[in-house]
């Protein structure tokens, strides 16, 4: 089954897509994640590679995308130096994304959405992305995929993901 034009994205409490919903401006889609940059392969030196993301998408409230507010904490490698400071990477990252929500008036958590979007940020590819993963590869793309969380939807596009 072909990708929808908008792709539905239910909110689960306490789960993946626990920081997503609408405000007075439209609809959000707000995570932290860890993420390497677009081409990284796992060798020396991954560690300061691979970096923590805040990050918070906005879309009107038809869900086409408006713009990302992408912020990067810092590095696995911090955060191994400092991992129950309240300094650490994973700290810092939670009060960021704690000031990101505070600032959409009128936030309430929720299902949204959204329209396929994509950018890309220090090489590291954001976005929710169609792609074709039936096993007959006839192209038609039938699912979305969201980078660089990976979070799969796919038919019956009821909004549930595959990890």
């Amino acid at each position: 089954m072909a990708v929808p034009e908008i792709i539905p994205v239910a909110h689960e409490p306490d789960y993946r897509t626990s920081t997503i919903g609408r405000f007075s401006g439209g609809q959000f889609l707000a995570s932290i994640t860890y993420a390497s940059p677009d081409g990284f392969a796992m060798g020396d030196g991954w560690e300061e590679r691979k970096r923590l993301f805040v990050v918070l998408h906005t879309f009107d409230h038809d869900g086409h995308h408006q713009e990302s507010d992408i912020w990067c904490a810092g590095t696995w490698a911090e955060q191994m130096k400092r991992r129950y400071d309240a300094r650490s990477v994973v700290a810092r990252a939670e009060a960021r994304l704690a000031d990101a929500l505070a600032g959409l008036p009128g936030r309430t958590y929720c299902d949204i959405a959204i329209q396929p979007f994509q950018v890309t940020v220090d090489g590291v590819v954001f976005g929710l992305i169609t792609e074709c993963r039936a096993e007959d590869e006839d192209g038609e793309h039938d699912w979305a995929e969201l980078y660089p969380d990976r979070l799969g939807f796919s038919a019956p596009w009821n909004g549930e993901y595959d990890t």
